[in-house]
């Protein structure tokens, strides 16, 4: 282990070194734009320069953590931990992912707006923030940077009258969502008088203020700005409109990475600065996942169009990560880390395969449009074939360990009406999921023509080959994943970062 002392500005800055890259990168990406801008081969140019950026970031983050960089002394401001290195080697693959698909994308598209990688940096920086703040205000400050670039990727596309809906919905709720946040934090504040994450967690415990009225209704009002991010029941109002409306790649890269970054704040907070209040939320986060897993379950079922099925198939989704987060334990802790690798993998690898398919326009794609596509387009059916399978958690996909992780920690914390719950909605989501798999290799092509135009470009071919196989791997052989996850959470603990401060 590498100790870092935050007190030192050199000891600060290595520490913020991943951010200080990325920033550097978007910085440089900000000039190539102003000064190249005018044809596709400009807007390729920034697009590479952008993936280059995030690649390098994610060697920085992975460096640190097979370094073990860690914290020496009392925690500041930014986490310096296993934890933030985990979440924000998941965003940065999302953030890959999505840009690797826009290469060829935004040509097909005909849309020139070379500011789209810029966006995708920025909001990537944001997510890491909130990955790996150590304080309210950081996670709030990250909030917002990544919350106003996917506002604007949401409606990049100018021509759109649905895109521009989608940002315009996106925009109003999420701003009345981070009014909530914010005052549950000065709420927060005013009960203990800090922000710091690991002082709130000493004051609670100390002052014995699990219920202090002022906290309990900050930590209300926490959840309700958090559960919009992470599109909760009855938070996710927003969810189908804006992923069916935003071009294809900004949804898989906020499907992914942006409910990734609210989980990773989310888990954060409630099991490090609030884990003496669990009584409380503890409660609350229960309800919220089960009522989650059952509306985006069912209502998913009744969906024919394949970008809406997805987008309420994340909500679902949502319901199980919660259900990790309401066992309050380190074990909860690293089945979400587990889960939240795989969901993100084969969420992208999903709409990767949606952008292949929508040659012509990816919103108006059925279910029942991918008949035959086994015959035409194999690999690609085969694709998809993984990744509906490991959304619904079959045996021998990184979906069906990471489901059994998180029934395991729900278990083990003695929720077994929660885990009934994902029990059932998992056996539900067959009902939808299948179907796809069904189509594509059990219904022959609705014509000669089908299928004709279907494909990717390079980068979107490796983007869909590399999930896959991956899924497969981690379903496999998921034993090195979850030790690492198992690692990422032990950061978590308030007592594991106290034991580490010199007294």
């Amino acid at each position: 282990m590498r100790p870092l002392d935050l007190g030192t500005p050199g000891g600060l800055v290595l520490a913020l070194l991943p951010e200080i890259v990325l920033s550097a990168w978007a910085l440089g990406v900000m000039l190539v734009i102003a000064w190249r801008h005018r044809d596709q081969r400009d807007q390729r140019l920034v697009g590479l320069l952008s993936l280059t950026g995030l690649v390098t970031t994610l060697a920085v983050v992975v460096g640190f953590w097979i370094a073990d960089v860690r914290i020496a002394g009392f925690p500041g401001m930014i986490a310096v931990d296993a934890f933030r290195y985990a979440t924000s080697s998941v965003f940065l693959v999302a953030a890959i992912a999505a840009v690797a698909l826009s290469l060829g994308y935004l040509g097909r598209e005909r849309l020139l707006v070379p500011e789209y990688y810029l966006l995708m940096l920025l909001a990537t920086l944001g997510m890491m923030f909130m990955g790996g703040g150590a304080d309210l205000v950081v996670i709030f400050l990250g909030l917002e940077l990544m919350s106003i670039a996917v506002y604007v990727l949401a409606g990049i596309n100018r021509r759109s009258i649905v895109a521009a809906e989608a940002a315009l919905k996106y925009f109003l709720l999420g701003a009345f969502a981070s009014g909530f946040l914010l005052y549950g934090i000065a709420l927060l504040y005013g009960a203990t008088g800090t922000t710091n994450l690991t002082i709130l967690y000493l004051q609670i415990t100390g002052l014995g203020l699990q219920d202090n009225l002022m906290l309990l209704l900050g930590i209300g009002l926490l959840l309700i700005g958090f559960g919009f991010k992470v599109a909760a029941v009855p938070f996710h109002m927003w969810t189908p409109d804006v992923y069916d409306g935003a071009p294809t790649p900004v949804t898989a890269f906020m499907a992914a990475a942006v409910k990734a970054a609210g989980f990773a704040a989310l888990v954060r907070v409630l099991l490090h600065a609030l884990a003496p209040s669990q009584a409380v939320w503890g409660e609350a986060v229960w309800w919220l996942a089960a009522v989650t897993m059952a509306v985006g379950n069912l209502v998913a079922l009744a969906q024919r169009n394949l970008k809406r099925m997805l987008a309420y198939s994340s909500i679902g989704h949502a319901g199980y990560l919660l259900a990790a987060v309401a066992s309050g334990t380190e074990l909860g802790a690293s089945a979400f880390l587990y889960y939240i690798v795989a969901y993100t993998v084969m969420t992208v690898g999903a709409f990767a395969v949606l952008v292949a398919a929508g040659t012509d326009d990816e919103r108006n794609v059925a279910i029942d449009d991918l008949a035959g596509l086994a015959q035409r387009r194999p690999w690609l059916a085969f694709a998809m074939a993984v990744f509906m399978l490991s959304l619904l958690g079959f045996p021998g996909t990184a979906g069906f360990i990471g489901k059994w992780f998180i029934l395991s920690s729900v278990i083990d914390a003695g929720e077994a009406g929660l885990a009934i719950v994902l029990v059932v909605t998992s056996v539900v989501s067959a009902g939808y999921y299948l179907p796809v798999i069904m189509a594509m290799y059990m219904k022959p092509p609705v014509s000669e023509e089908a299928h004709a135009s279907v494909g990717l470009p390079g980068a979107g071919r490796v983007v869909v080959a590399v999930a896959a196989v991956l899924l497969l791997v981690f379903g496999f052989w998921p034993n090195r994943a979850l030790d690492l996850a198992h690692d990422g959470s032990d950061g978590l603990r308030p007592e594991v970062i106290l034991t580490n401060t010199p007294q």
